[in-house]
């Protein structure tokens, strides 16, 4: 079902305000004999979510390949936060030497970590099928974060495979403060609440605060945490909003749907 965002200022999605998490969306739409499905979505929400992953929903789409069709305020532009945010959160993750495949994979992913529609109502093969369906779209959409990442000494291409990239990356400590410090706001203070943060002067006479980090793995695991809690309310809110919004037969209607695709994704 081709989908997509309608960005409003002014219209008063009071249920996908009050209940879910500020976008709503309407699931069953015909249009030239095609069904598609649409969100409307405040600017602000849209803002604040992709520059602090307050609620890591509509970032986390982002983060994947979309098509903007107008866009009067520079959303790409703004979005571009967003990118470099999911590939420090990715690579912290991931081991020291990986494929670009995994790498999308596992920004791919992140959105997903604690969603409860995966347990019952989604394809288990929905992440691999979106990098394999769109990997040149994934390069192009990253390959400028990429070049940033490595001029940093963040990560290295060390070889190419049929045009898809291997890479390696440093596991130090200190590569970890580093993917941690470029993490979005709001995850960065619910890291430092649970690690730990030490306040840090800087030369202009601003006091900013850095996430204490022992290990890489006890970062990597804390903000998976993190994530994953975002994504588990964010899903269930919007879930329980769309029912509502959208009215129970449609509501059902969609579940049933998904809960075909995710039965048939197991049982292939």
């Amino acid at each position: 079902m081709p989908r997509g965002w309608l960005i409003s200022e002014g219209l008063g999605c009071g249920v996908a305000d009050k209940v879910g998490v500020g976008v709503h969306f309407n699931p069953f739409v015909t249009w030239n004999n095609r069904m598609l499905k649409y969100g409307v979505v405040r600017m602000h929400n849209l803002v604040q979510d992709i520059l602090n992953w307050d609620r890591f929903y509509l970032s986390g789409r982002l983060q994947k390949p979309v098509h903007i069709l107008v866009d009067g305020v520079d959303i790409a532009n703004v979005n571009s936060v967003n990118l470099r945010a999911a590939i420090s959160a990715a690579l912290l993750l991931l081991p020291s030497n990986f494929t670009e495949k995994d790498l999308y994979a596992k920004i791919c992913s992140l959105s997903y970590m604690g969603d409860l529609r995966m347990l019952f109502a989604e394809d288990r093969n929905k992440v691999e099928k979106i990098v394999q369906g769109q990997l040149d779209l994934f390069q192009s959409m990253y390959k400028p974060f990429l070049e940033e990442y490595e001029t940093k000494d963040w990560l290295q291409f060390t070889s190419y495979d049929n045009n898809v990239g291997k890479l390696s990356q440093a596991c130090s400590v200190s590569a970890t403060r580093s993917l941690v410090s470029s993490l979005p706001p709001a995850v960065r203070n619910q890291m430092g609440a649970k690690l730990g943060e030490k306040k840090i002067s800087s030369g202009t006479g601003r006091v900013f605060s850095e996430v204490l980090v022992g290990s890489r793995e006890e970062a990597a695991k804390c903000m998976q945490k993190v994530l994953s809690r975002k994504v588990m309310v964010s899903s269930a809110r919007q879930a329980v909003s769309g029912f509502l919004a959208v009215g129970f037969v449609n509501g059902t209607r969609y579940l049933s749907q998904k809960m075909r695709k995710a039965w048939t994704s197991r049982t292939s």
